[in-house]
């Protein structure tokens, strides 16, 4: 199975304090790969040292075989990219959004054709900031997948939707997932991360904790369910 993502050693430093601690880790071509830990874990600092958006300093990345800080302009070809601190300039339509984001790429997919897929296109003339929390959700993936990308980031995709919202979020996450897409993903939902992850990375302090399927940290954990053994990894006084 090929690589998509690998980092190595991987480590970031601010104010200094290590946000992210030696991490080392791949991410199999059309896999979908779940970040997990608690708020301020280091989740979002990964995938941005991972994309070179921050400069790690020890360790190094690679993306699709290329280094992100070198080779920026060729990864934006082919990856997309849904980050926690996504905004929108005020007074933008959809179509408008979906129109600047396409000018940006050689080869962008049909901005339309996703708009239907992900049954958004009645709202192609519609303000962003009129739509519901998970229209918006759904229309961070949409613009993700404007490069027609390898490898989409997700970063805590569904916090903050309601429970059925967040359930159409991941029926569309699922449907993206047999497209053989590599998905890497961030979620403090256990249920969800169950759904749609292949493999698992919890991390805690910026440090690895573990790795593996979920039957295989259930089975290491002695628990019977995802949210008892990420609790059993990091949330206990006694794994401090």
């Amino acid at each position: 199975m090929k690589t998509a993502i690998e980092a190595k050693q991987l480590t970031k430093e601010i104010g200094g304090n290590k946000i992210v601690n030696q991490l080392s880790f791949t991410v199999n071509k059309g896999e979908v790969f779940g970040l997990l830990g608690p708020n301020g874990a280091g989740k979002t600092t990964t995938i941005e040292t991972l994309l070179g958006v921050k400069r790690p300093d020890q360790g190094s990345a690679e993306i699709l075989g290329m280094n992100p800080r070198k080779q920026r302009r060729e990864i934006f070809e082919r990856v997309g990219v849904q980050l926690q601190s996504s905004s929108y300039q005020n007074n933008i339509r959809v179509g408008e959004l979906c129109r600047e984001l396409s000018s940006l790429y050689q080869q962008p997919r049909d901005y339309r054709e996703l708009l239907s897929l992900f049954k958004l296109e009645r709202f192609e003339t519609q303000f962003v900031e009129k739509l519901s929390g998970g229209e918006k959700q759904k229309l961070s993936i949409v613009l993700a997948l404007i490069p027609d990308p390898e490898i989409i980031f997700l970063d805590e995709l569904t916090t903050g939707l309601d429970t059925e919202a967040r359930r159409n979020v991941w029926q569309t996450l699922l449907e993206l997932k047999e497209t053989k897409i590599t998905i890497f993903l961030t979620t403090h939902f256990m249920e969800e991360a169950e759904i749609l992850c292949d493999r698992l990375l919890l991390i805690k302090r910026g440090n690895l904790v573990v790795e593996g399927t979920v039957p295989e940290l259930l089975a290491e954990s002695s628990q019977n369910n995802l949210e008892d053994a990420y609790l059993w990894y990091v949330g206990g006084a006694e794994n401090e």
